[in-house]
């Protein structure tokens, strides 16, 4: 666990101390290669990382629901980041199949990056809602 903390860390990019945006997001995937496509699905998003190229793809859907466009954005990057940091290939569907550590662990990097602690510490429950 220290790991993905460690290497979250060096992200260092204000992961669940501010509410990460979009620029975040395309800043992170360029600086580590990664390719992003928008394109209508039947599914959220997905990552996948085929010949050595890493993948997220994006439904078209998501435009005009911002928070959960980037909940998806960075649940696909934490799949990236902490569970598929080689070339082999992969793919991995958001809300798609079993629900898996793997999945639990996109979910809790994304929340983090959307709704930091600093965030939800001073709000109450509806004032979350409300936003």
């Amino acid at each position: 666990m220290q790991f993905l903390i460690d290497k979250i860390r060096k992200l260092d990019v204000g992961w669940n101390e501010r509410p990460l945006t979009e620029e975040d997001f395309y800043a992170l995937c360029g600086r580590f290669g990664v390719t992003i496509e928008e394109e209508a699905l039947s599914k959220e998003g997905f990552y996948s990382c085929f010949g050595g190229r890493h993948l997220i793809a994006l439904d078209r859907a998501l435009i005009g629901r911002e928070r959960m466009r980037r909940f998806v954005m960075f649940h696909e990057f934490a799949h990236f980041l902490m569970h598929e940091p080689s070339t082999a290939t992969t793919v991995a569907f958001h809300g798609l199949g079993p629900r898996t550590r793997a999945e639990t662990e996109a979910d809790i990097f994304a929340l983090a990056a959307v709704l930091p602690l600093s965030l939800i510490s001073c709000r109450t429950p509806q004032e979350l809602i409300d936003e």
